[in-house]
């Protein structure tokens, strides 16, 4: 007997068919108990939030992801980019706006079958289809302008937030203007205080 992707495949050999039976019915009831998808806590300076990542779609993005949450880097770093009715993104600065080091990018998982939905967590990255480092933003409305199509390359969706969109609402309607070259910064700052996992 041989398992296949969830499936029993029956192999001759000498035992007795019940037996045989019964390890492939219990190799199957074992192939749907899958391991719990991850959650993430943010605390922010206004509320904590509890996103639910997806391994099982974006497995690199996730293992990115996690990555820089164990290791401590969103802790003590700013919400920089807020838009009311469009995104909130964070995971990359100071609050002093200084961009923070990160790891090699990420290849893009936009294949998934995964839409930029109200309350999905998703990957910022650079014009560059392979460029998400650390950044993450959680859409405030149905974006499929952000997801894959025909001319672009669209934005890894690798979760989703479960507890606390209440707290993302009030993030987006803080005052914002601009720094520098950034745009849309929170005039008062709102902080990732830290990220882990529960």
């Amino acid at each position: 007997m041989r398992r296949a992707g969830g499936f029993c495949i029956l192999v001759r050999m000498p035992v007795k068919r019940p037996l045989a039976f019964a390890a492939c019915v219990a190799l199957s009831l074992s192939a749907q108990v899958e391991e719990p998808r991850p959650v993430v806590a943010l605390q922010t300076s206004m509320g904590v939030v509890r996103a639910e990542l997806y391994p099982e779609v974006a497995p690199k993005t996730v293992a990115n992801f996690l990555v820089y949450v164990n290791s401590g880097f969103y802790d003590d770093t700013v919400f920089h980019r807020v838009i009311e009715g469009f995104v909130v993104q964070g995971g990359g600065f100071t609050p002093e706006l200084i961009p923070k080091p990160t790891r090699k990018p990420v290849r893009i998982e936009t294949k998934n079958g995964m839409s930029n939905e109200r309350g999905t967590v998703a990957m910022a990255r650079q014009m560059g289809k392979d460029t998400a480092s650390s950044q993450f933003f959680i859409n405030l409305k149905p974006n499929t302008t952000l997801d894959r199509g025909a001319l672009r390359f669209g934005y890894t969706v690798f979760g989703r937030v479960i507890e606390g969109m209440d707290v993302v609402d009030r993030i987006s309607r803080v005052q914002t203007s601009r720094r520098g070259r950034m745009h849309d910064v929170p005039i008062l700052p709102v902080f990732l205080e830290t990220a882990r996992v529960e």
